[in-house]
């Protein structure tokens, strides 16, 4: 039989039997320590788990009461599209993906009914969630009501600003913004205009949130990545969350697993598929090196394209800029930095993005949704200094387009990287596919997405439990709170003696196990190991069966067998039976209240062979 090896505190082990690896979860948290280790036998395990489950309960109550709030709200809905609003996505000028068509439908349907709507709209850096937003921002214009767009930056309000203009300048709608780009004058006027409800979408930062904004009309607010906002700015947002549609965008993704588990209290829509002719970034990691920043600037101009070139010091910016000019004497170069004033940072965003420049070289101020299309070639100097999911995010800057796009990450001259900062390397040089294929670079962002979720209190828990089973439940609990059976836990201890549950003994014909020479791979086999002995419905058994025979070939009759032994559990938990054992054929159900029984005796089954016998065993429970 195989087993999984688990190691305590103290050097103390337990062996777990592969059957029943769904009781393992792999630990994974917010944090970047490592976790203690538990003793055996102690109480520590035990009180964070109650702890944990008292905080997912807590989470869910407030989730589903808040659901139930907005549900006893109405507003008046908004009406069907209009000939307007066909004629306004018609303009697009991409090909729209599946999943932004899908959104689209699901934000416009909330719309038309009468509570009001609470969406989460989750997607990967430049697939396209804006243009949903401008969709539903049309929508609410069309039935006379105002959208106000709250952004994390001055630059990025600039920068929507000028999409929505230039999106919508073929239709009589009026759009402005408040922010720090702007005069007080300029302000004050933009406030009376919007107060007599002349405007019909506001854009800008938390300015937005001031008393001294005040709408004729408002109907939806956009809230682009809400995390990045400060704890003043969010009761504030709770405070206006009454009875507006909301629409919050948020870049860092969901993890499947929480999905899942808000599936039915919070209203989540996600864009998964890039859009169509867009191209992977080519990422290089290198040392810093003059010829190659040379070479790979001049095939940018040479092909009518711009460069990001992004040095975090506003200390010793322009010591770079003097250098790149010796280098590259013709290159028309602009310098960017959050401490530049206003109107002065302003007028350098403009001026690049109507490519009065070749190279942008500035801070992180364009880590978050700068969207410049021509744009595709990215430096960084000490990239070993960034963390995995900020690395992610300044790569998303490229690679808008459908031109190849280049991402040179460049390490300090002479420095030594110690392994996390290596593994952070290798991770954005290895994982360069467009939204999927990034398990592990998106391991990070998935974190940070799940703490800006659910909240602090909650993160805390997830570093104690670690995360999928914080994950397992939490969906148990909303549930529960539903009204709702939760899901089995398949916590059935099962006992055969006629099977052979060891894959080295090779035995097909009495064998239950997933062979060697049909799965290689130790990590698929374990997981897959875990999803048989996690089933908790007969259709699951179904699906799994047509996904394994679809990856690997035809099932051999040892892993056969263990989707009976699937099945098998599957029955037991379902008539509240928490053990079997067969000896010699005689078969023992062990149930809460002693044995179950006929006639007093235990059941016995008819010999022939394991496959015979593990049928006759699933009928008679």
């Amino acid at each position: 039989m195989e087993v999984l090896s688990i190691e305590y505190a103290k050097g103390d082990k337990v062996y777990l039997p592969v059957t029943q690896a769904h009781l393992l979860t792999r630990y994974k948290s917010m944090g970047k320590t490592r976790p203690r280790l538990h003793t055996l036998g102690g109480r520590k395990w035990r009180n964070d788990r109650t702890n944990a489950e008292q905080g997912a309960r807590d989470l869910a109550a407030r989730l589903l009461e808040n659901q139930a709030a907005r549900q006893t709200k109405h507003r008046p809905p908004s009406p069907p599209d209009t000939a307007q609003q066909a004629e306004f996505e018609a303009a697009f000028p991409y090909t729209e993906t599946r999943d932004q068509l899908t959104a689209t439908d699901q934000l416009k349907t909330a719309m038309e009914k009468p509570q009001p709507m609470d969406q989460l709209l989750c997607g990967d850096v430049g697939f396209g969630k804006t243009e949903v937003a401008m969709r539903c921002a049309f929508k609410a214009v069309q039935n006379g009501q105002q959208v106000a767009l709250l952004v994390p930056t001055t630059v990025l309000a600039q920068q929507h600003h000028d999409s929505f203009i230039e999106r919508m300048a073929a239709f009589p709608i009026t759009i402005d913004m408040v922010c720090r780009f702007r005069t007080r004058k300029q302000q004050n006027e933009t406030l009376a205009r919007t107060h007599r409800g002349e405007i019909d979408i506001l854009i800008g930062t938390h300015r937005i949130l001031s008393q001294d904004v005040q709408f004729k009309t408002l109907g939806l607010l956009i809230i682009d990545e809400e995390q990045r906002f400060g704890v003043t700015a969010k009761e504030q947002l709770k405070w206006l969350r009454r009875d507006i549609d909301i629409i919050t965008m948020s870049a860092t993704p969901i993890p499947r697993t929480l999905y899942m588990s808000l599936t039915g209290v919070r209203d989540l829509a996600t864009i998964k598929t890039a859009p169509q002719e867009r191209q992977p970034v080519q990422t290089h990691v290198i040392p810093y090196d003059e010829p190659t920043i040379v070479q790979a600037i001049q095939r940018e101009i040479q092909r009518g394209g711009q460069i990001f070139y992004l040095h975090n010091r506003v200390k010793t910016i322009h010591h770079v800029e003097n250098r790149l000019r010796a280098l590259l004497p013709d290159l028309r170069i602009a310098v960017a930095h959050g401490q530049m004033g206003e109107t002065q940072l302003s007028e350098i965003m403009h001026a690049f993005v109507e490519g009065r420049f070749d190279l942008l070289l500035c801070t992180t101020i364009i880590e978050s949704g700068v969207d410049i299309p021509n744009c595709n070639t990215l430096f960084v100097e000490n990239a070993e200094r960034f963390g995995l999911s900020d690395l992610y995010q300044l790569r998303g800057r490229v690679g808008r387009s459908h031109h190849k796009a280049f991402a040179y990450f460049m390490l300090t001259q002479g420095g030594d990287l110690i392994d996390a900062a290596r593994d952070r390397m290798n991770a954005i040089q290895r994982y360069t596919g467009l939204g999927s294929g990034f398990r592990l670079a998106m391991r990070d962002l998935e974190m940070r997405g799940a703490g800006n979720l659910l909240g602090a209190n909650q993160s805390g828990h997830i570093c104690n439990i670690g995360f999928d089973l914080y994950c397992q439940l939490l969906r148990r609990t909303i549930a529960q709170l539903q009204g709702k059976t939760p899901p089995p836990l398949m916590d059935v201890a099962v006992r055969i003696d006629f099977l052979n549950l060891s894959p080295a003994s090779d035995d097909t014909t009495n064998g239950a196990f997933i062979p060697y020479d049909y799965i290689e791979d130790e990590n698929l086999r374990l997981r897959l190991y875990q999803r048989l002995s996690a089933l908790a419905e007969k259709k699951e058994i179904t699906l799994i069966q047509q996904e394994i025979k679809d990856r690997f070939g035809p099932l051999p009759p040892p892993v056969q067998r263990l989707l009976l032994i699937a099945q098998l559990r599957i029955h037991a938990a379902a008539h509240n039976i928490n053990a079997i054992t067969v000896r010699d054929n005689q078969v023992m159900l062990n149930t809460p209240n002693g044995y179950r029984t006929q006639s007093g005796q235990h059941p016995h089954l008819e010999d022939g062979n394991p496959t015979q016998r593990l049928k006759a065993l699933i009928k008679l429970i």
